[in-house]
């Protein structure tokens, strides 16, 4: 289905490094970029643009722009969000997402990484000794780093900085005209090795998901579109909100099937349960 066909992958920071590489030696695709499109008028992280839909959305416009600008039937985008895990309320999250679209054979397919391996801070600044105990804290300089007069206050902005000679006039000079600095970690792939590392993982996810064909039609992307909740309590057999079973569907032609016990045990222990442990 993809081998021999051009492959766009829809960025200008630097993504292809990790995506490319995989998908040419697991599809036989050949990947380019190209800046036809430019992904930074969906959103940037610095704040000049604010991403104006939610991250699937965005994902998919991504795509699809850049396709069109390219006149390209195959092509692949990612979009990353930052903030507070999900669950683990305490940690911050890099949550990654991949989108493969293939008009030609009218296919979609989504894959999402959720990693609390992330140096994503940001912190008002007063003096140089409290920037570079910053700068440590996140990687810099393999990870570059945003200075601005305030969070919010985009009137400014140094972005990509690598280099500790930069970052100190950046800020002196920030600091002269508008008496504060606000710096945060550059959360564009290319100015992030860690960032790039999930993207990387998001990438393989993407591919197990490819690979996973319908067992009806043969269609890529036979995968999880829900989950049902009532593992049974392994003390009072209730059941619990723990995973029973996930339902796979095909996007083609609609069949699904269930797996039941999918995290290969078959009753919960009763900590988990709401009888048990109200």
């Amino acid at each position: 289905m993809f081998q021999g066909r051009k492959l766009l992958i829809a960025t200008k920071h630097k993504k292809e490094n990790v995506i490319a590489p995989i998908f040419e030696k697991e599809f036989g695709v050949s990947c380019f970029v190209s800046d036809k499109f430019d992904t930074d008028t969906l959103g940037t992280f610095s704040g000049e643009i604010a991403r104006k839909e939610d991250a699937l959305t965005t994902l998919r416009n991504k795509c699809l722009l850049a396709m069109k600008e390219n006149d390209c039937d195959l092509g692949i985008a990612s979009e990353g969000s930052f903030g507070m895990h999900p669950t683990i309320f305490i940690a911050h999250a890099d949550d990654e997402m991949l989108i493969l679209i293939d008009k030609k054979n009218e296919l979609e397919i989504i894959a999402r990484e959720i990693s609390t391996d992330t140096n994503f801070n940001g912190s008002e600044i007063k003096n140089e000794a409290g920037l570079l105990e910053f700068a440590t804290q996140v990687k810099f300089p393999s990870h570059g780093l945003i200075l601005k007069p305030s969070e919010k206050d985009i009137s400014k902005i140094v972005k990509g900085i690598t280099d500790e000679r930069i970052l100190n006039e950046s800020f002196h000079e920030m600091m002269k005209e508008f008496g504060k600095v606000y710096v945060e970690t550059d959360m564009r792939a290319l100015y992030n090795p860690t960032r790039m590392k999930v993207i990387e993982k998001a990438t393989l996810k993407l591919v197990n998901s490819i690979r996973s064909l319908c067992p009806m039609c043969e269609t890529p992307g036979f995968v999880v579109s829900d989950a049902k909740m009532g593992l049974p309590c392994d003390c009072c057999n209730s059941a619990t909100r723990s995973t029973l079973s996930f339902i796979y569907a095909c996007k083609k032609c609609n069949h699904t099937s269930e797996e039941f016990y999918p995290h290969k045990k078959m009753t919960e222990d009763p900590t988990y349960c709401d009888f048990c442990n109200p």
